[in-house]
């Protein structure tokens, strides 16, 4: 399929063959027909992508210390990794569309192929396929105008910044900014009853109002514009006023004061400052100041937008849904017309001009469409998009690599430490976005990208699979991976539940059954492939070990998906892994049991808790995994004695070293937490047909201690481990 996007390091902007995106589950896979370029918002990121380096900065300075604080804490490479990842990617543009379903996850079941529906949100963007959260998409009449209805998040939005002025039938609003967004907020107060001022700096916008939007259209710069809206409301002022202008001036803000009438209401929509002059119109009229968010209740609330959990009506009577639906009846009942709003239309190989002209003025315009062929009623598209041709390999048989999953941490810190000079060969790419696939695939010199898991796995010339995904998908990838054949490497952790670590068990003892070289599974336990981690082994000859591992872990919000039990698993499940793999490495045996508690009440988070864990050999281990600390502490201090040896490691660069009497030394001129060595290991092995890198016992056991930890957590009571990572009850 093809889809419009730009790079972000210079604002190149085209039109790319991509895979179709991704069904996840609760989505709507849909044929655009068209959709909307947002003058405003869109303007300012492709003007923003056009800067230069140092503009960029300028404009970003969060995003330059975010930038400093890497280069602090993980030296000048990944640093860059990180830059350019973000720079070098094509992003794709827009969010507001129509079009016609043409399948739907199977947990939609009130939307059918054929259905045309309008739809939001990042994913709504100008491509010709798009897959959309159900609770960013609703249904349209049949025979729907299809233009019209493209600018459904628009008018999600003017109707909840309508909805937050809270304004009744004869009462009078002004709206301040004549865009896009102020004209269809304007059509919707007509249409409630309310009467319209608008006002704006632009004469050409001002005159586009007149008779369509509003009852009075004034120029901002006109003289006795204040006057002119008192005699127009009576002497009382505004009821509310609604604020959809752009700018970084106070202007809009406190001339909204000063036409609104004594305690009335001022929303604000759009991009404005908001430090007003208290005195005299705020402070006198005691007026109220309301921010408007986006489409209204539900946005940006994953279990909203990504799991499609409904508030109820009589609870939240206006989520953003709903917000949406009530402006495409608006458009079906022909209460509101948005067609004059439309000044341009161009299909989608030329949508690249519509956004020069955007940023240029050349010409006036109000709303731009983008048009899709859809001429062709099948729906077919390539599964996989081909980046580069396949050479003809020479000098004996190579190692081919697919990839599933490939964001952040995968871009700094797997694809980089893939060796290409040892016969390996980068084949194909998934991810869940078409762009996301095809810039990794570009960037890193795969042969193919797709969105197609099944592309991967069926591939006869890919012989590894790394899987660098959501948690939640890694232990069905593991088991579909083995099933194939291939060696897996996959990001830790290995699975979420127990059922899943026992399937994954019976998987790897039936792939090896008969076979001289059975399929290798190894997870990213990268900390005991560090230099200093290996060094810190060597100390130890032998006998029980005392160990704490204590991991300044940082706050991440409760709503990240990370901290969701059924996607990210928890930080337990999810990173406190990696400390319970390291000490079961130093210490050489396997935990037997494990008893865990968690600060806060019970229901909190389980981010900040103590591990106490017992191995085999006898030796002991606490894992002290917070996230209550500030992020100026160094993340990582590990400390080990045993045999009359203490040592501490500090955030992998440092080891120091005391034994008999002495303290020696070791410290590296940046941070190296074991990656590439990890990804070496693992291809070696899978090259030489030699043993995992970890043992199988050593991942499954690390998996089991830590579902024990969260289990621990919840009875109170410690839980003893069996041999390869069943539970065996408590102790």
């Amino acid at each position: 399929m093809l889809q419009l996007t730009q790079k972000l390091k210079d604002g190149d902007m085209r039109v790319l063959e991509v895979p179709v995106p991704a069904l996840l589950p609760g989505t709507v896979l849909v044929r655009n027909h068209f959709s909307l370029i947002s003058s405003g918002t869109e303007g300012s990121t492709v003007k923003a992508a056009r800067m230069n380096l140092v503009e960029k900065a300028k404009a970003r300075p969060e995003q330059v210390k975010q930038v400093l604080d890497t280069l602090k804490s993980q030296g000048v490479a990944q640093t860059w990794r990180a830059v350019m990842k973000k720079l070098d990617a094509y992003s794709p543009l827009g969010y507001s569309s129509a079009g016609r379903v043409v399948t739907a996850a199977p947990e939609v079941r009130d939307l059918s192929p054929g259905d045309l529906v309008a739809c939001a949100g990042l994913t709504a963007c100008h491509a010709e396929y798009v897959v959309v959260p159900r609770n960013l998409c609703v249904k349209l009449h049949p025979g729907a105008d299809l233009r019209q209805a493209a600018y459904t998040t628009l008018g999600a939005i003017a109707m909840q910044g309508v909805r937050q002025a809270d304004l009744r039938v004869g009462e009078t609003c002004a709206v301040i900014g004549l865009g896009l967004l102020g004209q269809l907020t304007a059509l919707i107060l007509r249409a409630s009853g309310v009467s319209v001022i608008g006002v704006d700096i632009d004469p050409g916008m001002v005159a586009v109002s007149r008779g369509r939007c509003a009852d009075l259209a004034l120029e901002r710069s006109a003289p006795g514009i204040a006057d002119a809206i008192e005699r127009h409301t009576g002497g009382i002022g505004c009821d509310g006023v609604i604020i959809t202008a752009s700018t970084t001036s106070l202007d809009p803000v406190n001339f909204a004061g000063r036409i609104a009438r004594k305690r009335g209401t001022v929303v604000v929509v759009g991009a404005v400052p908001t430090g007003f002059d208290r005195d005299p119109h705020y402070y006198r009229k005691e007026l109220q100041l309301r921010m408007s968010c986006s489409l209204g209740p539900g946005r940006y609330e994953p279990s909203y937008e990504e799991k499609g959990i409904d508030y109820p009506a009589g609870y939240v009577r206006w989520t953003e849904n709903r917000n949406m639906q009530a402006f495409q009846e608006l458009l079906h009942s022909r209460r509101i017309d948005v067609g004059y709003l439309t000044t341009h239309e161009v299909r989608l190989d030329d949508a690249p001009s519509a956004y020069s002209m955007l940023l240029e003025r050349s010409e006036p315009f109000i709303g731009i469409l983008i048009s899709y062929d859809v001429s062709d009623e099948r729906d077919t598209w390539a599964r996989r998009v081909a980046l580069r041709p396949v050479a003809p390999e020479r000098g004996g048989s190579s190692l081919g690599i697919g990839f599933i999953g490939a964001g952040s941490y995968a871009q700094s810190h797997l694809l980089p430490n893939l060796p290409t000079d040892r016969g390996v060969v980068l084949r194909g790419v998934m991810t869940a976005s078409g762009t996301g696939a095809r810039s990794v695939g570009e960037r890193f010199g795969f042969q193919f990208c797709t969105c197609d898991e099944t592309e991967i796995f069926d591939a006869a010339d890919i012989d590894a699979v790394f899987i660098a995904s959501r948690h939640d998908s890694h232990g069905r990838y593991v088991l579909d991976a083995l099933g194939s054949g291939k060696h897996v490497f996959v990001e830790k952790p290995l699975c979420l539940t127990p059922e899943e670590l026992a399937e994954i068990q019976r998987a790897c003892a039936a792939s090896g059954a008969g076979t001289s070289c059975p399929p290798l599974l190894m997870v990213g336990f990268n900390r005991r492939f560090s230099p200093l981690a290996r060094e810190l082994k060597r100390q130890f000859g032998g006998g029980p070990l005392a160990m704490h591992y204590r991991m300044n872990a940082g706050h991440i919000p409760p709503d990240s998906w990370i901290q969701d039990p059924a996607t990210g698993g928890g930080r337990i499940i999810g990173e406190a892994c990696h400390c319970i793999d390291f000490l079961t490495h130093i210490n050489g045996s396997l935990p037997v049991s494990v008893h865990a508690a968690a600060m806060g009440t019970p229901g909190a988070l389980h981010d900040t808790v103590t591990i106490t864990i017992t191995f085999r050999n006898g030796s002991i281990g606490t894992v002290s995994y917070f996230a209550n600390g500030d992020k100026g502490m160094p993340k990582e201090r590990v400390e080990v004695f045993g045999g009359g040896v203490a040592a501490v490691l500090e955030d992998f660069r440092t080891l120091t070293v005391f034994a008999r009497g002495r303290k020696r030394e070791k410290r590296l001129s940046a941070q190296d937490k074991g990656q590439r060595a990890e990804v070496r290991a693992f291809i070696d092995a899978v090259r030489g047909g030699g043993e995992a890198p970890i043992p199988l016992a050593e991942i499954f056991s690390t998996t089991e201690a830590a579902f024990a930890a969260v289990e621990s957590i919840r009875t109170g009571v410690p839980v003893r481990c069996g041999e390869y990572g069943f539970c065996q009850g408590n102790t």
